[in-house]
């Protein structure tokens, strides 16, 4: 199971960090991913990472601006936005699986909204 928390009500420019923390697997072995979907449109793929980091990818709009991070110990993956922009409101999920094209365990979703 995953659980995402950390969403909320930010102004523009401001920051979030986003937590999805694991229960009944070590999200360490696992890759990891993290998606939003903004009302109307699709969901999409803000970042991937495999479980040894090695491979990874953040999606154009967000390069620069959202950092994905690890906290093994916690059982836990972060994402930190940063400079956060209107057009970043959506609902944040992430998701684990044996390799970002591959994701099968999904967390419940975390509202972000980006206003002034």
């Amino acid at each position: 199971q995953l659980v995402e928390s950390g969403g909320g009500l930010v102004q523009p420019g401001g920051s979030l960090r986003l937590s999805c923390a694991g229960s009944g697997f070590t999200l360490e072995f696992y890759a990891i991913g993290w998606f939003r979907q903004a009302p109307g449109k699709e969901r999409e793929e803000v970042s991937c990472f495999s479980s040894l980091g090695d491979s990874f990818r953040y999606a154009d709009s967000v390069k620069d601006r959202f950092t994905f991070s690890r906290d093994n110990a916690k059982n836990t993956v972060f994402l930190q936005m940063d400079k956060l922009k209107s057009e970043d409101t959506a609902v944040y999920y992430c998701a684990a699986g044996t390799k970002c094209s591959h994701l099968e365990v999904w967390g419940q979703g975390t509202l972000v909204t980006v206003s002034s």
